[in-house]
């Protein structure tokens, strides 16, 4: 899954872009449960391991993404 279809789909289940991270970063929150992240901005695809700890972050599953 690319950045731009996860933030997407996150935007769709609530989460906000709060600021700008160090590098290539961005940190989101889920204002539901009040958790952060942070989501790499690439190209290609976010690895699998890191897409997981996002959503775990978040507290959400890969359900959640699939609906919506």
């Amino acid at each position: 899954m690319t950045y731009r279809v996860l933030t997407r789909k996150l935007r769709k289940l609530g989460c906000e872009f709060v600021r700008q991270g160090p590098g290539s970063h961005e940190i989101w929150w889920n204002p539901m449960n009040k958790r952060f992240t942070t989501i790499p901005k690439s190209r290609g695809d976010i690895p699998k391991g890191t897409l997981a700890a996002i959503l775990r972050d978040l507290s959400f599953t890969m359900q959640d993404l699939a609906n919506k």
